[in-house]
Order: structure tokens, then sequence, then C-alpha cells
């Protein structure tokens, strides 16, 4: 008997991407050798870089999952990039492009002809076509409405109606709706006549003759169900539902608690108009976490890894400037303690210690604060509460660890005063970043601003110029 040995995703992901990286290289390799050749056998070489190599490319790309050819897309140069793109079969051109990130999204768009975007965009469905719309040159929008029937039309234009952080951009058309007052023998052979249900199918929703949403009959409910009981008596009437006006962030933490796999989005009047999917919810929470991560750090947008020289300097010189302005503060804060470190070098040595557990600290609370705004978990109110809360971890933190970089500066340097002001410094310091990590991002959002944007930034920018301050403050009071 063998045994197949299973591969994680991650794994297989990155033996494509190897795959297809090492045909790449044969390719360029034997492209260079076709312009090293006499004019004359130039065809015959160029003939076997595209009968082997490309060949061999292509097959391997038309076994993929459009997700995957994403990845490996965004994972190539921009040269490489467009080559394997070209060899994409046309018909998943569509959904790759919904898969990839924003930034190679727009390097794809930018190489394709407008017949091509055309041909790609009415592969799509009406909500997917609406996500990818903003991207897309107008006139191919238009066109592409052209070809939609009425109710395709209007439901894209319903879908663009809305933010692109909104429930209602995100909503799914394709479902399946059924009246309370019928059978459940009438649903099951209702449901035999599709071809296939559309996909996540796990409920049917039950509508009044007008459309306004009733309950939902889970399949899993239908399929044991006497076939002579009503729907009405089997549904769960007790239903999550949103409206398109929501945050889709909201929507995606209430598929994570509650465990929803569709949810139905219902207009004022209770009227059905079409519901979420955990696939696209499963997407916001990865962009919303992403998004995070790259404000946290200062970056105004999710940049392409090998994007241009201008565009990645664009996108990081922001918050770099801002950095540079709070650096040369820092830098003041010591410049004015310059007699003191002449005549205690160690100084010199010890307060970037205090500065950066001071960093390390303030961005751990200021992490913990944006994920409980981003949570729903904090209230204004709360803000007192958890600053002592915070500023007691603080205060144990530095006694603790100040302590112990206290006794190794008075073993160091023999000065027990010293180790005294290592000990308070960086009480202090912590008791400070403790302070700024909880209103820093509060304070941002109460004016209406992403309370992660730039937060890591500011947080090291108080606690250097408050550290070095407090450090050379204490040290020229209780040293000189």
């Amino acid at each position: 008997m063998t045994v197949v040995e299973k591969k994680q995703p991650t794994d297989r992901l990155q033996e494509n991407l190897s795959q297809v990286q090492r045909l790449i290289e044969r390719h360029r390799l034997v492209e260079d050798l076709v312009h090293r050749q006499e004019m004359e056998k130039h065809d015959l070489v160029e003939n076997l870089v595209h009968k082997q190599n490309l060949v061999e490319l292509q097959h391997k790309l038309s076994q993929l999952h459009p997700a995957d050819i994403a990845h490996i897309l965004e994972a190539l140069p921009l040269e490489d990039r467009l080559l394997v793109w070209d060899l994409v079969k046309t018909e998943q051109d569509g959904e790759i492009l919904l898969e990839v990130s924003d930034a190679v999204r727009e390097t794809l768009i930018e190489s394709m002809e407008q017949h091509e975007l055309v041909a790609a965009a009415e592969q799509l469905d009406t909500d997917e076509l609406a996500d990818l719309a903003a991207d897309l040159p107008r006139q191919v929008v238009y066109e592409v409405m052209g070809s939609l029937d009425e109710q395709e039309r209007a439901q894209l234009q319903s879908a663009l109606s809305y933010d692109e952080d909104r429930v209602g951009a995100l909503m799914d058309f394709e479902l399946v709706k059924i009246r309370a007052d019928v059978s459940c023998e009438v649903v099951l052979r209702y449901l035999r006549r599709f071809d296939e249900l559309p996909s996540h199918t796990d409920k049917i929703f039950v509508t009044d003759e007008e459309g306004v949403l009733k309950g939902v009959l889970p399949v899993r409910k239908l399929l044991v169900a006497d076939p002579d009981a009503l729907v009405q008596d089997v549904m769960a009437t007790e239903v999550v539902t949103f409206h398109p006006e929501e945050e889709a962030a909201d929507a995606a933490l209430a598929f994570e608690r509650y465990d929803l796999v569709t949810a139905p989005v219902i207009d004022d009047k209770g009227l059905l108009i079409g519901r979420l999917t955990v696939d696209e919810m499963v997407d916001v929470i990865r962009e919303e976490s992403e998004s995070e991560v790259l404000n946290l750090a200062g970056l105004k947008e999710e940049e392409d890894l090998f994007a241009p020289v201008i565009d990645s300097v664009k996108n990081r010189w922001a918050w770099l400037a801002i950095n540079l302005c709070t650096a040369f503060v820092a830098s003041r804060v010591i410049g004015a303690f310059e007699g003191s470190i002449q005549k205690i070098v160690a100084l010199a040595a010890l307060m970037p210690i205090v500065a950066g557990i001071g960093g390390n600290s303030g961005n751990q609370t200021i992490t913990m604060i944006v994920r409980a705004l981003a949570m729903g978990q904090l209230q204004p109110g709360q803000a007192a509460r958890l600053w002592r809360k915070e500023l007691g971890v603080s205060a144990m933190n530095g006694l603790v660890w100040g302590g112990m970089l206290g006794l190794l500066a008075w073993a160091l340097y023999g000065n027990l005063a010293l180790g005294l002001v290592m000990v308070a410094a960086t009480t202090l310091n912590l008791m400070l970043a403790a302070t700024m990590g909880v209103y820093i991002p509060l304070t941002m959002e109460k004016f209406g601003k992403d309370p992660a944007v730039g937060s890591s930034v500011m947080i090291t920018a108080c606690t250097d110029s408050g550290g070095f301050f407090i450090f050379l403050g204490l040290a020229t009071l209780l040293l000189l």
C-alpha cells in the first residue's frame, strides 16, 4: 500500500512559485542565447524557446487555481509578472484580477487592451464585477454594463452606489428564496430544478409575496424535516441580518462571532435585497489586518513588492518626514544635557536602553488599544480605567526590569546612584509609554482618524524624547 504524502497549502504555494520561477529562468536563458545566434539560426532557436519553455510554463499555469496564480504574480518582478500574465488562460483573467492585491492589479490592468478587459469582466458575476469596477477604465465598465440584462444592470448599479467598505458593495445577488406557506417536499422539488445551487448555500431565505424577509430555512434542517411539514413550522425566525449601509468590517466581526456562512441583507423596509457570504468576509478580515499592519508602520497604502522606486518613495515619505522631525527633537533633548554626558560618559551608553524599553512597551499598549477599538471592545468612557490599569502594569514592569538594569549599571560602573537613576528613569518612561499608548489612538479615534495610522511612529517619538529627558534630567539632578 502506497502512502501519499500530504503537503501543507503553504508548501504547495512555495513549490508552485519555485517551479514557475525556474521555468522563467530557463526561458530567459534561452532567450538570451537567441540574441547571440546568427540571424539565419534565429528562427530555429526561437521556436525552441516557445515550444519547450513557454509551453511548459503555460501548461503549469493551466493546472493552478486562480488564487495560486495570483500569489505567483504578486511574488514576481514586473517583467516576469507580465510574461506569466500573457500565458494565463483568458477565461481565468477576471478571477485572477479579483484575487491579486490592488497594487498588482493596477500593473496587470495597465498591460491589457480594452477588449481584453471587457472579456475578463464579462466572465464575472454581478457582485464580483462590482468589486472590480473601481479599478477598471470607465469605458470598460460602460461597455460591460451594456451587455448585461436589465436585472443584472440594476444589481450592478445598486452595488456601485455604495462605498467599497460598506455591506452593500459586497453583497451577493445569487440566492435561493421561498415562501413560508409551502411544504418541505415542495422546496426539495424546487431545489432539484437548479443545475447547481449558489456557492455557500447553507440556508434558504424565506420571504412573503412582497419580498420581506420572514426567516431562514437551514439546508441541514430541510434534509431531515418531515416532507409534509410547512416551511413556516421549520424555519428559524431569529436571524442575523445586515443593512447595506453598515460597515463591512462590523459585518465581518459578526460572521466571526456567530460562525456564519451566509447572512441576508435587507433594506429599511425589511425587503431581502442580497446576501453576504463567508468568502467575502474572510477577505474583509484579511484586508483589515493588512491595513492595520501597514498603518502602524506609517505606510499610506498597500505597496507592490516590486513597485518602481518612485512609487515606493511616495508611499513611505510622509511618516519618514515626521520621524525625522521627532528624531531632531530627541537630538535636541540630548544636546541640552551635553555637559552631563561629558562628565558622566556612562550616560551615553545607558540612555538608549531606557528609550528602547519604553518604545517596546508603548508599542505593546498601542497595539492592544488599536485592536480593542477595531473589535468594538473599548468605549471612550473606559479610557481612564484602562489608563490606570496600564499604569499599574508599567510601574510593576519598570520596578522589575528597571531594577535589573540598575543592578547591572551598578555592577558595571560601581555607582549605586547611577543604578537608582536607571530604576527611576525606566519606570517613569514605561509609565509615559503607557499613557501615550492609551491616549494617542483614543484621541485619533475621537477626531475621526484611523487610530492605527502612524501610531507606532508617534509612540516611539514620545518614548525616545521622553526617555532621554527623564534619564538625563534625573542624572543631572542626582549625580552632579
